[in-house]
This record gives C-alpha cells, structure tokens and sequence, in this order.
C-alpha cells in the first residue's frame, strides 16, 4: 500500500477542510507514490521521533501538530523545523500531519477525551461544520457516566491523564455531570461552554484573565496542552488499521512536551 493511500485514509476521517483557516494540516514533506514501510504516530515532530523512524522502518510519520506551520523562507540547520525537514528528505520519510481537521471530526481528539472519561451522550457545541458529509465542530459536550463532586472530578482528570496537577478556578459547590471539552488551546470555548449550561470545561491551555469571573458558572478544568491530547495516536492507530492492512504501525515512545514541570 502507497503512501498516498494511508494519507487517503487519514482525510476521509478528517477531511482537510475541516482545519481552521490559520492551520497547515495536511502533507507537508516527501513524497506519496512510495510503498509505506510502516507509520509512525505522534504529537510533534522533532529529529528524535525522526531518529526513531529511522530505527523502526517507517516511512511515514503521522503528527497531530504540523511541522511546517509557518511559511518557511530557507531551509538550513538554524531551525529545529528546518533540520527536521532536511532529515526527513535525506531519509525518504514522508510526514503528515492531522491537526484541527481530526480536532473538529467525529470520533476525533475531543471523542477520544470524552471516551476516556467514559462520557456519553456526546454532541457538538460552539460551531459546526459539514464536510462532504462529515460533520465537524469546535467543542464536545456531553454527560459523565454518574455525578461527581468537584474533588473528585479533578481526581478522575488526574488518574485518566496522568497529570500531577489540574489548573483549577473555584471548586465548584454543586454535582458536575455536564461537561463540555476541547482539547489543546480551548479557551475561546468557555463561553460558549458556560451558555449551553455546562457544569465543567476541559481544555488543555486557558488564558489567565479567563479564570476571573467565573465563580460557580462553571468548573474549569485545565490539563495542559499535550496532555489533553495524548490519545491523538490512538485515533492515527485505529484509522491506519482499519483502513490499510499490512502497514506497521507505531505509537512513539518520546514524549515531545517542551514544557517540563521541575
């Protein structure tokens, strides 16, 4: 199976529309006419996932953040982007990534966190979209299995993503058991999220002044970007599976959060 056919699979999941307009999701290094190898899944691109490629076969790298986000005006050694694209080139690897096009589909980056909490009743809330018939949207809102208390609630966030700390507001004082969610930098979501009457908010970056005058609306609930989406590869897994048999395919193991906790 081709490159091109793994790609194929990715976007009919996500289809490229779906992205925002300030995005770059999509191809974005090497060639698709190749015969995969195998993938390689994982949040960002750096040269030691590219290394670990290497190591393990593949020939494609599926990322959720794209490499090339910005217009590049050279490729030399002085960028950590652009080294990544001359080691890639030099080693026949192709990289794709699937950024806010899986972030807004069904069963996409927002499914994966409300299936992890074992949410149901799950819908979309602050904007909807529909691509050749895939539907896609900013938040995901829907009902924890039973009601919890705000203690316990953080508990939960803490145990399912393995976060030592949870950036909080006020506790909330009444059961939580609605709960909208948008993972990565959702914060221009809790609005939207306070409207449709929701008890808790999940993102993974909210801005400090957000935090001021929410007492008892609403239960913000903050993990930290790349821990809220950290299940990304599971979804690239699941799809890539499915979809093209006979493709190896490999969760990394490096961990690329840049921000460290001390």
């Amino acid at each position: 199976m081709k490159i091109k056919d793994v790609i194929h699979a990715l976007e009919k999941f996500a289809p490229l529309p779906l992205q925002e307009s300030y995005d770059n999701a999509g191809l974005q290094v090497g060639l698709t006419e190749t015969e995969s190898s195998g993938a390689l899944l994982c949040l960002d691109v750096t040269e030691e996932v590219i290394d670990e490629a290497i190591e393990l076969g593949c020939n494609i790298i599926v990322a959720h953040h794209p490499l090339i986000f910005k217009k590049l005006s050279c490729v030399t050694d002085t960028t950590l982007v652009q080294r990544c694209v001359i080691k890639a080139l030099q080693n026949n690897i192709t990289i794709v990534a699937m950024h806010t096009n899986i972030d807004s589909a069904v069963n996409g980056v927002n499914f994966k966190i409300a299936e992890k909490l074992n949410m149901h009743d799950l819908q979309f809330f602050g904007g909807t979209k529909d691509v050749d018939g895939v539907a896609g949207g900013s938040g995901v809102i829907g009902q924890l299995a039973q009601p919890l208390n705000a203690n316990e609630f953080i508990l939960l966030l803490k145990s399912t993503f393995d976060v030592a700390y949870v950036q909080c507001n006020e506790l909330l004082k009444r059961p939580i058991s609605k709960v909208a969610l948008c993972g990565g930098a959702g914060s221009f979501l809790l609005n939207d999220a306070i409207k449709v009457g929701a008890d808790a908010f999940i993102t993974g970056e909210m801005h400090y002044h957000d935090y001021f005058d929410t007492e008892q609306k609403i239960q913000i609930a903050v993990l930290g970007h790349y821990q809220s989406e950290q299940y990304t590869t599971e979804i690239f897994k699941s799809i890539i599976e499915n979809n093209c048999p006979g493709v190896p395919c490999f969760i990394t193991k490096i961990n690329t959060n840049p921000i460290i906790y001390i």
